[in-house]
């Protein structure tokens, strides 16, 4: 009975879309020829819609993490491999976000965003209806390429229509807005589990991609104004000159260095609670959302003082993280349970969210002359570093205990001090809106 809503919905919107043309074509300009636009008393809505879409990658990933060791026990299948899941998403995720700013630079936001919502639903259903962890991959790698070219396209949304104090205000409201799938997610998916088990997950992440798909068909259209030609050496050198800007790739670094913190305990935070501690996947729901009000806590503090010194508020940042992981390694001699655990992760996420809000507002805002290539190496560059580290440190220091989570987070931080102080030494001023 699932199947045929969604088949029905997904065919009237590929229909809408234009795809059957390009496909019948064979180029994508036919896709593109007569592009929506977006009516003037629905450009409120279009803007809700847009950011209701951002923390999709949060929904992807944070869902189904009270379910990891559930899914590792139904499919015989060992725990690294089911963190697996995570990371291809990660990495797919990433890579796609590499190039899919110059597509979308090129031929516009909203048809693609809306074929990309329709093929990430028919995948949550294929992962929700089969028994193979080798599927699962497959379909995680699609899931990564599809929320790719979703949340990239909203990003570049606002850049396209908004500027000033407007697009800086908007810029600095991403990672809070995002922050609402981890918060959300975790706490949806550990009743998820707990009354319908894991596939529930996906089959209600099939149902969230195609109400939103149908919501942008109604309200939603074309953001981009100006289209540029898709000429590979002119992206080519858009794309060295923005790697080339020592400060935006160091401050990209820094955001994966922030995110991995996140990223970390949610590979190896449930197996803690659930096999170490022996308690269940709804508290391990709760603890995931608690954290993910860490992430938009700091993501909050960061827009409140985004016209504070740049260096001297990372630095303080910074500091406070590395004093608390600290204090987390040496109490975990003393004391480990559900309560010092999240105490100390809430503190150090705090920090994280914190960080990350001031430099991925840096990165984005950094080019505006193309926003669809500048959101996409930022989201990208973020994820394919988040996806390398996280699950690198988590192949050596398994979800065993509190203690192997102290270690990834002290790692993590001191790399992110050495970051901070090379960026002391460029010559170029960071601010939050470049």
């Amino acid at each position: 009975m699932l199947f045929k809503p969604v088949t029905f919905a997904a065919d009237k919107l590929i229909n809408q879309c234009g795809l059957l043309n390009f496909f019948r074509s064979g180029n994508m300009s036919s896709l593109l020829s007569t592009p929506k636009q977006i009516k003037a008393h629905h450009q409120g809505i279009a803007n809700v819609l847009a950011f209701a879409l951002m923390p999709l990658s949060g929904f992807a990933t944070d869902i189904y993490i009270p379910s990891l060791p559930s899914m590792s026990a139904e499919m015989g299948v060992t725990s690294i491999q089911v963190q697996l899941t995570l990371t291809l998403f990660l990495i797919s995720y990433g890579i796609t976000q590499l190039f899919i700013g110059s597509v979308l630079d090129s031929f516009g936001r909203y048809n693609i965003s809306l074929i990309c919502l329709v093929i990430f639903a028919a995948a949550s259903i294929v992962i929700a209806s089969t028994h193979s962890i080798y599927v699962i991959y497959l379909m995680r790698i699609v899931h990564g390429i599809t929320v790719g070219g979703v949340v990239v396209s909203k990003r570049a949304y606002f850049i396209d229509l908004f500027t000033g104090a407007k697009l800086k205000n908007y810029l600095s409201l991403f990672s809070i807005i995002w922050s609402t799938g981890p918060i959300v997610a975790p706490f949806i998916g550990g009743y998820l589990q707990t009354g319908f088990g894991w596939k529930s997950n996906f089959y209600f992440l099939a149902g969230f991609a195609i109400v939103l798909a149908v919501l942008e068909l109604i309200f939603s259209g074309e953001s981009l104004q100006t289209f540029s030609t898709f000429n590979v050496k002119k992206i080519a050198g858009v794309y060295s000159k923005m790697i080339k800007t020592t400060t935006f790739t160091l401050a990209l670094i820094m955001v994966g260095l922030s995110y991995s913190m996140v990223m970390i305990y949610n590979m190896t935070g449930p197996f803690i609670i659930e096999h170490t501690l022996h308690l269940s996947p709804v508290i391990a729901g709760y603890s995931s959302l608690i954290l993910g009000v860490a992430w938009m806590t700091g993501g909050i503090i960061g827009k409140s003082t985004i016209d504070r010194p740049f260096f001297k508020k990372a630095a303080v940042n910074l500091t406070l993280q590395l004093v608390f992981v600290i204090a987390m390694i040496i109490s975990i001699n003393y004391r480990a349970d559900l309560y010092t655990l999240i105490f100390f992760a809430f503190i150090i996420q705090v920090g994280a969210g914190n960080t990350f809000n001031n430099f991925f507002t840096y990165c984005l805002s950094r080019f505006p002359q193309n926003a669809g290539i500048a959101s996409g190496l930022s989201g990208g560059v973020n994820y394919v570093i988040v996806s390398i580290l996280s699950y690198g440190i988590v192949a050596l220091l398994p979800a065993r205990d509190e203690h192997h989570l102290g270690y990834s987070y002290f790692v993590l931080i001191i790399l992110s001090v050495i970051v901070m102080l090379i960026l002391k030494t460029k010559k170029e001023v960071l601010t939050d809106n470049a």
